[in-house]
């Protein structure tokens, strides 16, 4: 039997949320439906409501969620009624051609629900990131569903299905950061500071954190920075420069997605060094740089699409390293909000007032 649950709908570009009742099906073959407990106020959502994602509306935003399997439907063996969850947008399909070479980080056929969630008229909705989870109820594919340890609470938990995944990502599975090694992170919000506190987690020798706003560079050294530079005063490549001997750094992550901050981290960069971009940038921006210093200055230009993650590998272990104390993943959490506040969190979002707002359900 479908279920009536209020969720948080964008109707259209540049529109104003609002919170409407929500049509959960039964979960049918291969999918799962969960409850949700906490939900994070992620920048994607924000994309997804101003139209930069696609132009599929309405949507059912959030994505960044924890919770528990209240139902399954048949022929799922992942997951069962009850179990505790992150939720994932890479549910890898261990067929594609990355799936075949044992690089399912990069699965080219990623699963979601094959049911639609609807408005009580039928108006089918398009789940963010294919997960929707601004819900008290949610429906997705059973291989989005992760199990992780329940002690951890789900306001924090539930960070790993993108944000903060994304960024600790970038450091450890794409920029390989290994003990020692120099590390510049510009853009220091909540994929930033992820950033950090990843590098800092692989023995990184030096962390420089970039970006023009002083409270955000406060809270960058709270998760591991070393060295601060304000962009807006100073050159941030010979700051980089500086700090690293005069060299540049070893991996440099972008957590802005911009043409000019991407400049910057392409010339911050030791020789041989790394550039990894996780910003997300909007379709119509274009990089220019001289060939001769691409080939002159060697090394590797990589973007991080979801941190390279393998939900099923990196969330349970990140999660016990909180349990730990070895990854301060509550830090993050700077205040936790009803689901009728999103559009609120979006503006406090925008001023950089907060790394995550984080919808509570049942409380």
């Amino acid at each position: 039997m479908s279920v009536q649950v209020q969720g948080v709908v964008a109707r259209g570009k540049g529109l104003p949320v609002s919170l409407e009742t929500i049509v959960v099906p039964d979960p049918g073959p291969g999918e799962a439906r969960v409850k949700v407990q906490a939900c994070g106020v992620c920048h994607t959502d924000l994309h997804y409501r101003e139209g930069a994602i696609n132009d599929e509306f309405p949507f059912l935003l959030g994505h960044e969620a924890a919770g528990v399997v209240e139902s399954v439907g048949p022929g799922v063996t992942e997951v069962a009624v009850g179990d505790y969850v992150v939720l994932n947008w890479r549910a890898v399909c261990g067929t594609c051609r990355a799936c075949l070479r044992g690089r399912p980080q990069y699965c080219f056929s990623t699963f979601n629900a094959t049911q639609k969630m609807t408005l009580l008229d039928g108006t089918e909705l398009s789940p963010a990131l294919g997960i929707g989870a601004f819900a008290e109820m949610t429906l997705v594919a059973a291989g989005q569903c992760t199990k992780v340890d329940p002690a951890a609470p789900p306001e924090v938990a539930g960070l790993l299905g993108c944000g903060v995944m994304a960024g600790l990502g970038a450091a450890i599975n794409t920029g390989n950061v290994s003990r020692g090694d120099t590390v510049a992170v510009i853009g220091c919000g909540g994929v930033g500071d992820a950033a950090i506190a990843g590098a800092r987690l692989a023995g990184a020798g030096t962390i420089v954190a970039v970006d023009i706003d002083d409270r955000k560079l406060e809270k960058a050294v709270h998760f591991g920075a070393t060295h601060t530079v304000n962009s807006r005063n100073v050159d941030a490549v010979e700051a980089i420069r500086e700090v690293t001997g005069g060299f540049g750094a070893d991996v440099v992550i972008e957590a802005i997605g911009r043409p000019e901050t991407y400049e910057q981290a392409f010339y911050a960069r030791d020789l041989a060094g790394t550039v990894v971009l996780v910003g997300v940038p909007s379709p119509e921006m274009k990089l220019e740089l001289p060939l001769i210093d691409f080939f002159g200055r060697g090394g590797a230009l990589k973007s991080s699409w979801y941190g390279d993650c393998l939900p099923s590998r990196d969330f349970p272990m990140l999660i016990d390293l909180y349990l730990q104390g070895r990854l301060p993943l509550q830090d993050f959490v700077s205040e936790t909000i009803a689901i009728g506040d999103v559009e609120a969190a979006f503006e406090k979002m925008h001023h950089g007032e907060v790394l995550r707002s984080v919808v509570v359900f049942g409380s």
